[in-house]
């Protein structure tokens, strides 16, 4: 008799889980909330336009390689990619910007235009962060959490020191211009954490950004969820859309079933990858494993303000990834981190994807999605939404040197309420808990329950941490997990 398994949502991590686990012989389930797949990475579609209401960004295709390869699969079994360039473009003032080619050493050029002799530091400083890459993403992070000495090899030993100092302190070391200390900077807001609490280590995220580059799949990131649902199917995994997961029953400590849509169904297994803090409030209290005062203590990944736009026209000087960085970047920071409030003057990014991919978009018309990070549990309402949209659309036309706002047909917007109500996200946080020092491997919430057998979790509140490659790494080692707790002859 098959071990049956149930997991509770649909996102990266839970639908990496469910192919590793059907490839191994368990009968999975997947319950998923919401009327489609993806979790956070679903889709908004309207009068011809397609939006990622989640990610964007497509950074280390090797990981997404790997996953499919396990499964003797290539992401071009499933969808297109193409390699950015520009990457993306950074705006500093009004139609001042710098362009990220797609290449190192056009990076180096543009670089030292900058900063005379910036470009050997830059050089010196990818090698280092491509061994940390290495380090990393071929062995560290499929590691999983359970104990400190996952982390002490004689690699990290030698790189000790990297876990104590901090991005910022290393990319300002020997680089002294302002814009290019932000755009080196830049990439470690994935993690969710700010350059001056971000350890050093995690430069390999600059390798990620310039040394693996920025790629896009034709249709949007949405077809990465299509292609792993796909595999899923092909595997044997039973998806079901509209399950509300309202239970997990526990006897004598061991989980024995979930409580969907009032319906009790059974299960050898509960894995989660549905926000963490809220699947244990599925529980009986006394077998949660963190107590509120815990994660009210957390330091979580920001929450965002996102704007999907469509527009009459194609829009000018913009890239399918743009970034503005004409307001102070610390002064924000400290809006999310050390005083939650929303931020006067907001940096914020833009995607553009019909730049590159005319399948988004109406001919001659223009998909736009815009995001402001922000503190997560602020208050959000249609009045602030609206003031803030006003704010970064002028902002917009400022240094584009251009009017769009006549010609826009149409916008939606997604905030804090959004996150809690369409993924149960403690504090409508949009990436999980930030990757600080304090935060990171062992010391990131368990995969295995600490008070029930047989229940685990997945997804950007455990181990490895945020991000879409990270999610799908999260799915490989908890399936991993599972698979060591049982016999495999008993399967």
């Amino acid at each position: 008799m098959k071990k049956s398994i149930t997991i509770i949502g649909s996102g990266f991590s839970s639908l990496a889980a469910s192919c590793y686990l059907a490839k191994e012989g368990f009968d999975v389930t997947i319950l998923e909330k919401n009327s489609t797949v993806g979790g956070r990475a679903r889709q908004l579609i309207k009068d011809g336009f397609t939006f990622d209401i989640g990610p964007t960004w497509y950074w280390m295709p090797d990981v997404f390689e790997k996953f499919f390869d396990d499964f003797g699969k290539e992401p071009s079994d499933y969808y297109h990619l193409d390699k950015l360039n520009p990457a993306y473009v950074v705006y500093f003032d009004k139609l001042d910007t710098i362009q990220i080619p797609d290449n190192l050493n056009d990076i180096f050029d543009i670089f030292e235009i900058q900063e005379k002799g910036s470009s050997k530091h830059l050089e010196s400083f990818l090698n280092n962060a491509k061994h940390n890459y290495d380090v990393a993403i071929k062995d560290l992070v499929y590691r999983p959490g359970i104990s400190i000495t996952e982390l002490i090899t004689p690699v990290t030993i030698k790189k000790a020191n990297q876990f104590f100092s901090t991005i910022r302190t290393s990319v300002r070391k020997n680089i002294k211009n302002n814009r290019l200390q932000q755009i080196m900077e830049f990439p470690v807001l994935f993690l969710g954490a700010k350059p001056s609490n971000t350890p050093s280590f995690y430069s390999f995220m600059n390798y990620a950004d310039f040394g693996l580059g920025t790629w896009h799949p034709k249709g949007g990131m949405y077809e990465v969820v299509k292609a792993m649902y796909l595999l899923a199917l092909e595997l044997g995994v039973k998806i079901k859309t509209n399950q509300n997961v309202e239970k997990i029953n526990v006897e004598k400590g061991v989980v024995k079933s979930v409580v969907s849509n009032g319906e009790i169904l059974y299960s050898d297994v509960v894995l989660s990858g549905a926000d963490y803090h809220h699947t244990e409030t599925l529980l009986d209290e006394k077998y949660r494993g963190y107590s509120e005062k815990y994660w009210d203590s957390k330091i979580f990944a920001p929450s965002s303000l996102l704007f999907y736009v469509a527009f009459d026209k194609k829009i000018k000087d913009v890239s399918h990834h743009t970034l503005f960085f004409d307001t102070e970047f610390d002064v924000h920071a400290k809006d999310i981190y050390d005083d939650p409030k929303w931020p006067e003057k907001p940096l914020f990014y833009a995607s553009f994807p019909s730049k590159t991919d005319d399948s988004v978009a109406p001919e001659g018309q223009e998909a736009g999605i815009f995001l402001i990070p922000i503190a997560p549990g602020i208050e959000d309402s249609p009045e602030i939404r609206e003031k803030y949209f006003k704010n970064i659309i002028e902002r917009f036309e400022t240094l584009t040197d251009q009017k769009v706002i006549e010609s826009i047909l149409f916008k939606e917007s997604f905030c804090v309420k959004d996150f809690i109500n369409d993924y149960n996200s403690y504090k409508g946080n949009a990436y999980g808990l930030a990757n600080i020092l304090t935060q990171t491997a062992f010391l990131r919430p368990k995969i295995i329950s600490k008070k029930v057998k047989n229940l685990f979790f997945t997804g950007q509140l455990t181990v490895p941490g945020p991000g879409v490659p990270p999610s799908i790494i999260s799915g490989k080692i908890v399936s991993d997990l599972i698979k060591k707790s049982f016999d495999k002859t008993s399967l």
